[in-house]
């Protein structure tokens, strides 16, 4: 384990910021065994790490423990760039994905505290493209020409739980029509989204997909701000969160991981979007489009975990954050999957997924525990039961890495000496 030094470097500051008392406070550093886990069984989780890439699964990973408030683990290993040897960063920046989506959530549900909105109001009241939207006869063969009546509208709750019936940003149906590209406008987006039909009824099933990125467009309606303004006034600023963009610029593109696909036995240089993050989309997307680093996601992570408060600051309404920790799924529609945890999960308002009933998991984790994941290989688990925080980041794609997150997960719930 480092010392408190290099722990509180790692938690992405310079030696500069190590004297700020704004970074001391920001959260405070101990020994696993004052929180009640063990240094020797962290290690494991180490070891363990540095023998997926050692093994190809991974080029390098940061991952971060939290535990009664205090960090306790921060480790980066491998490298972030194979072809230059760069050893990986702590202030590494990662391609999210999927991770952004319960940013999006959060900074919808701090308008919903303020009263723009009811949960249950049809969003077509402020995205009038969605009024006269249908529904396909057959999901699953995607023919626009082929359509019913839509029999209830699209709710706001709907586009936070995944119920709205729309679609996968890579489905074919929207490959085919073109409704999703980094060099769109989000405006022409929702436009897009608005003008093919939806997969079926609202309310009616869980399809995970682009709703996250519609509710980006429902706070700029609301907020009368750009996404990227709201989440830095509202969310960024409050809490710290400095490294969470919509792209890397020259200077920030240094501390930029590379994504790797393996091939052959070995890692590739892999790219998912054809306009990458080292460039400034026209497409603010706040379902997939965010970057950010290992201290922003440790940040905003305790602050939910602490029912929206960090450093004494107040950043949501502690009722608000509740509903981020409570299936917002009806039984009607559950499961929400068929197999593996997701057979046995539910959805907040927050955009994670709640772990409802553990035995269908592959690795610990608490009931209720709120969590989830990017396809280029990161994850974070909110666990209220065990005042716990992990983040792990890599940048792999697919994102399994040999269940590098599971394996590290298994390892650090191996850690706790002393139960809540």
């Amino acid at each position: 384990m480092r010392n408190i030094t290099s722990l509180l470097i790692g938690f992405g500051c310079s030696a500069a910021l190590l004297s700020s008392s704004l970074m001391a406070q920001a959260i405070e550093v101990a020994a696993p065994e004052s929180v009640g886990m063990s240094s020797s069984a962290l290690q494991l989780a180490t070891d363990r790490l540095q023998r997926h890439i050692d093994e190809g699964d991974i080029a390098g990973v940061s991952a971060a423990v939290l535990r009664r408030g205090k960090l306790v683990y921060f480790e980066s290993l491998g490298l972030m760039d194979i072809e230059l040897h760069k050893p990986m960063s702590d202030d590494a920046l990662f391609r999210q994905y999927s991770m952004a989506r319960q940013i999006t959530s959060a900074a919808t549900l701090m308008l919903y505290e303020d009263g723009h909105f009811q949960l249950d109001d049809p969003i077509s009241k402020f995205l009038p493209e969605f009024e006269t939207q249908a529904v396909l006869i057959d999901a699953s063969n995607g023919d626009i020409n082929q359509t019913k009546q839509r029999i209830s509208d699209i709710t706001v709750a709907n586009l936070l739980t995944h119920t709205s019936g729309l679609g996968s940003r890579s489905s074919a149906m929207y490959r085919a029509e073109n409704v999703r590209d980094r060099s769109i406008s989000l405006e022409q987006m929702v436009s897009n989204a608005a003008r093919v039909p939806l997969f079926e009824q609202p309310g009616t099933r869980f399809r995970y997909g682009i709703s996250a990125t519609i509710l980006g467009r429902l706070i700029e309606v609301w907020s009368g701000l750009s996404l990227e303004e709201f989440l830095q006034s509202r969310l960024y600023g409050p809490t710290g969160m400095t490294d969470t963009l919509f792209w890397a610029n020259s200077e920030q593109a240094e501390r930029l991981a590379q994504l790797y696909r393996p091939t052959d036995g070995k890692l590739i240089p892999y790219q998912i979007e054809t306009i990458p993050f080292t460039q400034n989309p026209t497409l603010r997307e706040g379902g997939v489009g965010l970057l950010s680093t290992m201290a922003d996601y440790l940040r905003f992570s305790q602050m939910i975990l602490n029912r929206g408060e960090l450093n004494g600051r107040r950043v949501m309404a502690a009722d608000t954050v509740e509903l981020m920790f409570a299936n917002a799924i009806p039984d009607s529609v559950l499961p929400i999957g068929s197999r593996g945890y997701m057979a046995g999960s539910g959805w907040t308002l927050g955009g994670f997924n709640i772990a409802m009933d553990i035995s269908q998991y592959d690795h610990p984790v608490s009931e209720g525990t709120i969590w989830w994941d990017g396809s280029a290989g990161t994850r974070y688990w909110i666990d209220d039961q065990q005042e716990m925080v992990i983040v792990i980041m890599a940048q792999i794609s697919p994102s399994r890495g040999n269940s590098f997150r599971e394996n590290f997960k298994r390892l650090v719930d191996g850690a706790i000496t002393e139960r809540q």
